[in-house]
């Protein structure tokens, strides 16, 4: 993958100061797609990094700091770009030690995701911290790993309780015909959702949240995965069970997203 800025604390990183990096995990980030230079969800994103950071750290960095940094790194990259804005201690991990806390910025090619329809294997898998988008998960690669090796696309989380959370990068949504039906489980609520949740408020489109397990697919009228690449992938199978097309749900969901405004750093 070729990169357009790898950026520490809002200049170029070196790599010495990259070193370390490349064997630690205690951090927290978040991904976004980058049109014209603005973003979808910003609040979203920036609140994301300062709970995480109180949470993992018990500081946070001012949000205009971090505004700052990732202004920097979008202003170095083309208009549309991808963006991968990381969280750190250089504390390191395996310490209680504060340290002050950095910002890493990587830039790369735009993405929209692939194009779907996705077939997702079921797998009982609780993320630690799932409220966090945190690094060095390598169960959900493994994940996805064994689902492709058994014919899949994806794989999807089931907790101990065997309802639906999460995939291995996307939230999920299903579709009853009328209303959008969220999982109720723990999980991390993505930027893409909260910003899809509050366009569909917006437009009065009713929304619910479920516990779902599989035996309840045959009652449901669609599903998608979604992330920071796309309001919604259609998902035809899960398991062995065929889930229907629902390209009104499609759609809906799509200009959802459109209806979110794009803001400069």
């Amino acid at each position: 993958m070729s990169f357009f800025a790898v950026q520490r604390n809002g200049r170029e990183a070196t790599a010495e100061e990259l070193a370390p990096l490349a064997f630690a995990g205690f951090a927290h980030m978040t991904a976004m797609q980058v049109r014209d230079g603005g973003v979808r969800g910003l609040d979203l994103h920036l609140e994301r990094l300062r709970n995480a950071s109180l949470t993992m750290f018990g500081q946070a960095l001012p949000d205009d700091q971090v505004r700052a940094h990732l202004r920097t790194a979008v202003e170095g990259s083309p208009a549309d770009h991808s963006l991968l804005a990381t969280v750190y201690s250089n504390a390191g991990e395996f310490t209680a030690a504060d340290g002050p806390l950095e910002v890493l910025v990587r830039t790369s090619p735009a993405a929209s995701g692939p194009t779907g329809p996705l077939s997702l294997m079921t797998v009982e898998h609780e993320r630690a911290l799932p409220e966090l988008k945190h690094v060095g998960e390598v169960s959900k690669t493994h994940s996805l790993r064994r689902a492709v090796a058994q014919g899949f696309d994806d794989a999807v989380f089931l907790d101990r309780r065997g309802r639906f959370s999460e995939a291995s990068i996307w939230n999920l949504a299903f579709w009853d015909g009328e209303a959008v039906v969220w999982p109720d489980a723990d999980m991390l609520v993505g930027t893409m959702m909260g910003t899809v949740r509050r366009q569909l408020e917006g437009f009065g489109v009713p929304q619910r949240t479920a516990q779902i397990r599989p035996a309840d697919l045959p009652e449901l009228a669609g599903a998608v995965v979604m992330n920071s690449w796309t309001p919604g992938i259609a998902v035809h199978r899960i398991d062995a069970t065929d889930v229907p097309a629902a390209p009104e749900f499609l759609e809906l969901l799509h200009r959802a997203h459109q209806a979110e405004p794009l803001v400069a750093p």
